[in-house]
Parts: C-alpha cells; structure tokens; sequence
C-alpha cells in the first residue's frame, strides 16, 4: 500500500500535501491494491482539496515490480526460518497463507515456487490468526479432543549472551529455544587476584557487544583471590513462561552469588527483531573474522599478562641476558596488539610462548624443591 503511495506521489508530480490529501491517497492506495488481486489494471482518480486532480492507470505488472523486493525479502525469512527449525523445505506438508496481503496473485505464486506445492488458501487470511489462537487457548484451557497431540510453544527470537574479554559475546541461550529454558556455562577470571566480575547481559546474534543490545549489567564480588584462570563462576541464564530473563552469577568454590531479572522484549518491536536478524545474515562473514582477529588479541593480552605476572615473582631465576630476551619478545606481542593481521600476531604470541620454556622450567623446578625441602624419604613417598 505504501509502494502504490509513494508511485502516485512520484506519477502525479505531488509533494507538501495537506493531511486530510494524503489520508485520502492512502485510502484509494489500498483499493488499488484489493483490485490488483483481482484484476489486470485499476484507475486511480480523485480531486485533491487544491483542486489538482489526479487520474492514474495501474497495472498489475507495475505493482508487482514495485513491490517484488518486499516479497523476496519474505522469501528469505521463510528460508531462513526453515534452516532455524532443522528442516527442509521438502519436510513442509503444507503453506497456510496469513494476512490480507498474501491475496496478491505474485505473492501467492512466489511462494508455490518457493515451496513446490500451491499454497493452502481455504482459510481467509485475515482470519487465520484468530482462529489459530482460540484454538491454542481451547487446547491451553485442558479441551484437547483424542489425537491432538500438538501444542504451540513460545520461542527465545534472540539469542542472549554475556560480554567476554574483547569485546565479544558468547550466546548462553539461542534464538528459537522455547520457553521455559535454563542454560549455564562456566568462565573464569582474566587477571591474578581478580576479585569482582562484571557482568553484561546481550542480547542480539552479532559477535561484538556494540552490535547486540543491552539488556542489563550487574556485578559478582567476593571472588577469593586466585590465580588468574582458576576461578570457575558459572553463569546461569534463566527464562521463565512469562519471559522474564533471570541471570545468577556464582563462583564454584566460595560460593558468592548475584544475580538479576529482565524483560528481554521490552521496548522491542518485531520490525527491530527482523531487522536485526537481517543485519546478522548480512554480516555473518565480516563478524567471524573480527571475532577471530578479537579472540587472538585477548589471547595475546592474556599471555602478555601471565609472562609479566611470572617475571615479578621469579624474575631472579634468570640472568640479566635471558630476561632481556623475554623483554624483547613481549614488546614484540605489544607491538602488534593494534594490528589487524592475526598470522602477526598468533606469531608473536607462539614466539613468547617458545622462548619462555626455560623459564617456566625454571619456575616448576622452584616450586618443587620448595614442596619438597625439609621432608623426610618416607614424606616424599606419600606425595608422589
């Protein structure tokens, strides 16, 4: 209807129209299309109340031009939809079409090329819904006749996830769970003696955080001091049957807990959802090569992190030259920490881990003279 709109505007030369023009436009745009379905042509006439008239002949095979782009982008929802479920096309018995505008002969034969079976139209479309959904409610109020063995179930239609280091977002709940559904994944901690964990709830199917939305951000503290990657805090996404979203925060070996609730649809209209699962489809290649380049850095971070932490602690252990050649080869990995190439920097990071072997050598044979010192035969034979 809105297609025939801006084509009448476009044909008529018209622009700046007064309210009660454009209501009246949009009135006769919706009979062109109801006599479209039916018809080859249909003229579109009236006066405006400037007294400009305006008389119009559509054809069918211009509107189907003009609005073939919304059809197809339908088409790949429906495609998109299918692959989701774990079925094929083939696997469909039949297409029950729903709202006014699928009475469109285009779009009815679109959709029979799509499927290869001419699509169910006993039904009127603009009636379908409603009675899908008081037959859901008999069924739902325990009226459930011998052999239906069906029942509708809501759906998660976004994934939602937690930030991780980077920038990134790892899913805990897919899209298209049903509901109610539980989902838990154990992390840990990023830095020595971290105590407190932010915690940031997404929701979206795009790899980084700036292109997902937010939900919520809480914090979990109390974590004991440890070791970095020791901690085990398992978060725990939780959506109940009336969609609230609860996420729990609790570290495994004290025992410290926090937690908060969400309404994961609120404000969030179906145009944004489709739109965001466009824009994820779109991007799906760029995504996966900036997680990657994202995961290597934190890797990079992470090892830059652990070596320095190691240096403070046992740097005696080594002699002034082998310590410089650490140094050299942790500049290295800073170096290309901003690069865009992950060969550079999954290189530099597998040079450090190369050239502090010895080190770590070093530091483990510390540590077992130091388990060991002072005990007798018999107390090293109940250790080992």
């Amino acid at each position: 209807m809105k297609a025939i709109f801006r084509w009448i505007l476009e044909q008529a030369g018209l622009a700046n129209l007064a309210a009660s023009d454009a209501q009246l436009l949009m009135t006769l745009s919706r009979q062109a299309k109801e006599a479209l379905s039916m018809a080859g042509e249909t003229q579109i006439e009236t006066v405006l109340s400037s007294g400009q008239p305006v008389s119009l002949v559509l054809s069918a095979e211009a509107f189907e031009t003009m609005t073939m782009p919304l059809v197809e982008k339908t088409l790949r929802l429906i495609t998109q939809t299918i692959q989701d479920a774990g079925v094929t096309i083939s696997d469909v018995d039949g297409v029950m079409l729903i709202g006014g505008a699928t009475r469109m002969p285009h779009v009815r034969r679109r959709v029979a090329e799509l499927f290869g079976k001419e699509p169910l139209a006993s039904i009127d479309p603009d009636k379908v819904v409603a009675l899908g959904a008081a037959v859901q409610a008999n069924l739902l109020a325990g009226n459930r006749a011998p052999g239906d063995d069906w029942l509708l179930l809501d759906v998660i239609p976004l994934s939602l996830g937690v930030e991780t280091m980077g920038g990134l977002v790892e899913k805990i709940i897919p899209r298209n769970s049903t509901v109610p559904c539980a989902y838990a994944q154990d992390f840990t901690t990023f830095k020595d003696g971290q105590t407190a964990m932010a915690v940031h709830v997404l929701q979206g199917e795009r790899e980084l955080v700036s292109d997902c939305r937010s939900l919520a951000r809480f914090e979990l503290r109390g974590i004991p001091p440890m070791a970095a990657g020791s901690a085990r805090i398992r978060i725990t996404y939780q959506v109940d049957a009336d969609g609230l979203l609860s996420v729990s925060a609790r570290e495994q070996s004290s025992g410290v807990e926090a937690s908060i609730t969400v309404k994961p649809s609120y404000g969030l209209t179906d145009d944004e959802i489709v739109q965001m699962l466009t824009d994820s489809g779109r991007h799906v290649a760029d995504d996966m090569k900036t997680r990657a380049l994202m995961e290597e850095k934190v890797e990079a971070e992470r090892t830059l992190l652990a070596t320095q932490s190691a240096l403070s602690a046992d740097g005696s252990l080594l002699d002034g030259t082998e310590r410089a050649q650490i140094e050299t080869l942790m500049a290295a990995v800073s170096a290309v920490l901003g690069s865009d190439k992950i060969e550079d920097i999954r290189s530099a990071v597998s040079a450090l881990s190369k050239g502090t072997e010895h080190f770590a050598a070093l530091r483990m044979d510390q540590g077992i003279r130091q388990v060991l010192s002072g005990r007798k035969v018999d107390d090293i034979d109940g250790i080992l």
